[in-house]
């Protein structure tokens, strides 16, 4: 199969030759053929070399890289991506039979950029990010099928808000396989609603699950505030951790009534438990001084470079009451999933906000993301998911 060709300028090939999975437009000297947006070209140097071989895009990443080998983009392309995906989660641990949700696929992490795939039970959840994953989603529900046989029922895509909108691409969400299922999930032994139709992402946050692990192991006999708990995973591990009293907080009254849901379905009729949809700075400055437990895990607050300025001095806000109002001797669960906050500039306004309160603070964790969310070592841009653990005196 030939494909369409791109061209880069001199020295513009050092970071492919380094393995780093996009092409920028600055660095293309000509195209040959006429790729549209989602097309397979092959990237050569300005000395003819090849290179790699990706979709085509427009905007500032031109090409996101699928192969750096002459390779054909077919099924058995996609079968052998998915199986070394799924290989590596077996051997992780994630598929047991406590806990059937996890990442299957974490684009440029699993050399396939553009593409997420996050499981729940029998139930993939497919989200494209670029064109040209758009296009190979038959291919890719194929593929899902091949590798995972009878552990898999049903194929979910959802890509309406992730796909450039300036595609105009019919991208309708529904079953590819499937359909109308059991949608409650099971992680670490607590069960699970997921409403990946209608809720945020692809229903779920997986990325937190070892951070809520941790929690657990600190939540004894506290008092716990989760804010912008969405359907809340910190509470029902909380729970589990035989928290005192657990509040959770979000501003969407959808997400507090899934929170309540899946609170009821593992501690049913359990008056440790209360929701609250209300906005969380609101909730923050009027609240009082009794919880000794507080996590602070917000949607992301930058996902442009050029509102990183006011992003920053929004965690400084948001941590500044916290420190400001957590009992002696708290702990202090905090996160930024903006991928353009890099983990300096988290730290800084952490620390500033700390400062501000003149407490003595102490770090007892630094976190990040979980192992199926890997980060490529070419692309270290992958690292999206800061977290620190503080202890307040």
């Amino acid at each position: 199969m030939s494909y369409n060709k791109v061209t880069l300028k001199p020295k513009k090939e050092e970071s492919l030759l380094r393995f780093h999975p996009w092409v920028f437009s600055g660095a293309i000297q000509s195209i040959e053929g006429n790729p549209e947006e989602g097309d397979i070209v092959e990237v050569y140097g300005a000395n003819q070399r090849f290179l790699a071989t990706g979709h085509y895009q427009i905007g500032s990443i031109a090409v996101r890289i699928l192969s750096f080998k002459q390779t054909v983009i077919d099924k058995t392309f996609w079968t052998e991506r998915i199986r070394a995906a799924y290989t590596m989660r077996l051997s992780l641990g994630l598929v047991q039979d406590d806990n059937n949700t996890y990442r299957l696929l974490h684009g440029e992490g699993d050399n396939l950029p553009g593409l997420i795939i996050d499981m729940y039970a029998y139930t993939a959840v497919v989200q494209a990010h670029s064109v040209g994953m758009h296009y190979a989603r038959h291919e890719i529900a194929e593929a899902l099928k091949a590798v995972l046989g009878d552990a898999l029922h049903n194929i979910y895509y959802k890509s309406e808000t992730t796909l450039p909108f300036k595609a105009n691409l019919d991208s309708e969400s529904g079953y590819l396989t499937g359909g109308e299922v059991e949608d409650i999930a099971l992680e670490n032994g607590l069960r699970f609603y997921v409403d990946w139709q209608k809720g945020q992402k692809t229903g779920f946050f997986v990325d937190q699950r070892d951070n809520r692990s941790l929690l657990e192991r600190y939540a004894k006999g506290r008092s716990v505030l989760n804010m912008f708990c969405y359907t809340g995973g910190f509470s029902f591990y909380a729970m589990r951790g035989k928290a005192r009293l657990v509040h959770s907080v979000d501003s969407s009254s959808k997400a507090i009534h899934l929170t309540k849901k899946n609170v009821g379905l593992n501690f049913p009729d359990d008056s440790r438990h209360e929701a609250f949809a209300e906005d969380a700075f609101r909730y923050l400055e009027k609240m009082g001084h009794h919880y000794d437990l507080i996590v602070l895990d917000p949607p992301a607050f930058a996902k442009h470079k050029n509102v990183l300025r006011n992003a920053l001095q929004g965690y400084r806000k948001l941590n500044a009451i916290a420190f400001e109002k957590i009992q002696p001797g708290g702990i202090l669960f905090t996160f930024s999933c903006s991928q353009v906050v890099s983990k300096e500039n988290f730290r800084l306004a952490v620390f500033s906000a700390a400062a501000q309160s003149g407490r003595s603070v102490r770090i007892l964790h630094q976190l990040t993301q979980p192992a199926d969310h890997p980060v490529n070592i070419y692309h270290p841009e992958g690292e999206y998911l800061k977290g620190l653990v503080l202890y307040v005196e």
